[in-house]
């Protein structure tokens, strides 16, 4: 049976692949990556590798590869349903009846109304009666209508019963509103609002679409943040507020803040590219979001302790997905709303100089363990030393990096940098020998091309290995699908395998963003251990629009004379023009 797309995502969320491999494979961390010994053929050096990152595998022994369903399929010798239902029980799901998957489709399209139509009432709201004490609120905040309009910003009104009635008008079902999350269901079985008395923060997906709120209580009753739970078109582990804005704001840099109305503050000031992670810890599923639009994120928490804490969280989390990071510590305590509020004239130039003169993750964390220990003392001095270098100097890859903070060090706890050096590489040297095999591995990635589900990519390398490039930037940027479709339309490709999987995924990023497991069921073991390899071989450099645009070049040149009708009506001169380029390349 079919299954529904947005079943296969949530199965894929519950069912990491780095969890399951480890009962049949003996695995080491490699980087960010993990590898082990090959449970699908006999080998002595392994070349299984693990992708927490989008949840797959790769060996590059034995070419096979693909999601978390497509392990199971071949260690347990289970087909595709049979797979699902394994690891649907794994992780305590129940299986979607017969049926389900237009069913679903349907809910998910019911729901983002429901939430555009809330988003209106709220908003509505504003200028209605019961509906003042948001307005005087945001006026209060320092708000204009603009920026209200802007954001979609409304208010709940407190009766408990306004927005179901306006919804019920409407005419969407107990079930569709119960499962959007704007309704709750009491014990005596009626209907009531989920939030009452608040001022509401709709939050968008990247396409524009309202998939949750988030909205504040304007007394001193707790909880004082309530925000949508998952529903058929939201996750929390995914959202972040204003990131439908920043990814547009033209910036390889993302600033980090907290709060909405930090963000708000942000925008408003021209930092346009300022997101939250929604009241929610950072995770890795923002994080790689976050890295499709960005080389930078700077964090702006609040500088209190649980601030800091979760500043701490966040680095390893950002610097995993390959993000560069830096921190900004915000004067007086102050948030980032307080700070332009407090100075709304010179506080965006004040804040750019922040920016400018914040430091990067390493100063952040050593400055951390500073602070833990009086340098006064031999004892602190030491104790700070052997923090600083087993925490912060070790991971360092960057010898120039290495040196400066060694040196600093050094004159700190007045030790010979020397010394320091030292410590560090005998606490590096593990990560050392690991980062080794690793660019071991990535050249053995980089010629491995032999390939059982595209053996058109022998006649033609140099458009295949563009096609792939073009679909590896496809499914990391699904957002850019209908330009990249509009520049490459899908017959335009010139191996079946690189026509097919491209027309795929066009197809369903339509639907909302797709992952392996989405893709599991529609291709082949061969085709999608090739889309794996693919990703995997992308995944430290992915490609740019730059690249885009010459992959795009090659394909079209090379689809020039690969149709025979073509060669038949071409000219004496392009053909002399065709192989003298191919002399060229040669």
């Amino acid at each position: 049976m079919p299954f529904p797309p947005e079943f296969l995502r949530e199965l894929g969320e519950r069912s990491r692949i780095e969890d399951i491999a480890a009962s049949y494979v003996n695995l080491r961390r490699r980087g960010k990556n993990l590898v082990g010994l090959c449970p699908f053929h006999n080998e002595k050096t392994p070349s299984f590798c693990i992708y927490p990152e989008n949840n797959s595998y790769y060996c590059f022994g034995c070419n096979k590869g693909g999601d978390v369903i497509n392990f199971i399929m071949g260690v347990e010798k289970l087909d595709f349903s049979e797979a699902v239902k394994f690891l649907a029980q794994r992780a305590g799901m129940a299986l979607p009846e017969e049926g389900a998957d237009l069913s679903m489709s349907r809910l998910r399209t019911r729901v983002l109304e429901i939430n555009r139509e809330s988003g209106r009432f709220y908003f509505g709201m504003l200028s209605k009666p019961e509906g003042q004490p948001g307005l005087e609120y945001f006026r209060r905040r320092g708000l204009d209508a603009k920026t209200i309009r802007r954001f979609g910003l409304g208010y709940s009104p407190d009766s408990g019963f306004a927005l179901v009635n306006h919804l019920r008008g409407k005419g969407f079902t107990e079930e569709e509103l119960v499962q959007s999350d704007m309704v709750r269901r009491s014990k005596k079985g009626y209907l009531f609002d989920r939030y009452r008395g608040r001022v509401m923060f709709p939050i968008f997906d990247l396409r524009g679409n309202v998939v949750a709120f988030g909205g504040r209580i304007l007394t001193d009753e707790k909880p004082k943040y309530i925000n949508t739970s998952d529903t058929p078109v939201y996750h929390k582990s995914s959202g972040l507020f204003a990131m439908n804005f920043a990814k547009n704001s033209g910036s390889q840099q993302l600033i980090l803040a907290e709060g909405y109305m930090d963000v708000i503050a942000l925008h408003r000031m021209g930092f346009t590219n300022a997101i939250a992670s929604l009241g929610t810890a950072l995770t890795e599923e923002q994080a790689r979001i976050m890295r499709r639009y960005a080389e930078e994120v700077i964090i702006c928490y609040d500088s209190d302790e649980a601030g800091r804490r979760a500043t701490q969280r966040a680095i390893p989390i950002l610097k995993n997905a390959g993000l560069d990071v830096r921190v900004i510590t915000v004067p007086g305590g102050k948030d980032p709303d307080e700070f332009f509020r407090s100075d709304p004239k010179d506080g965006p130039a004040r804040f750019k100089r922040l920016i400018q003169q914040s430091g990067n993750d390493t100063e952040y964390r050593l400055n951390g363990v500073r602070e833990k220990y009086d340098l006064s003392t031999e004892d602190g001095r030491k104790r700070y030393l052997q923090e600083a270098v087993a925490k912060v100097l070790a991971p360092i890859r960057d010898s120039v990096e290495l040196d400066i903070y060694a040196g600093k060090l050094s004159e700190e706890a007045n030790v010979k940098k020397d010394s320091i050096l030292e410590s560090v590489r005998r606490a590096a040297a593990i990560q050392g020998k690991q980062r080794r095999r690793e660019e071991l591995r990535a050249q053995q990635e980089v010629v491995a091309t032999r390939t059982v589900a595209n053996p058109e990519k022998k006649r033609h390398m140099r458009a295949a290995l563009a096609e792939e490039g073009v679909i590896a930037f496809l499914f990391r940027n699904q957002d850019k699908a209908k330009v990249l479709e509009e520049r490459l339309p899908p017959e335009k490709c010139v191996t079946p395998w690189g026509r097919r999987v491209y027309a795929l995924i066009l197809g369903k990023t339509i639907h909302g963003e797709i992952t392996l497991s989405g893709l599991a069921g529609e291709l082949t073991a061969d085709e999608l251990s090739e889309l794996t390899r693919v990703l995997a071989n992308y995944r430290e450099v992915p490609p740019s629009w730059e690249d885009i645009e010459e992959y795009c070049r090659i394909i079209q040149e090379e689809g020039e004379f690969n149709d025979p009708q073509k060669i038949r009506d071409a000219s004496e001169d392009e053909i002399f023009q065709y192989l003298q380029e191919l002399k060229r390349r040669k």
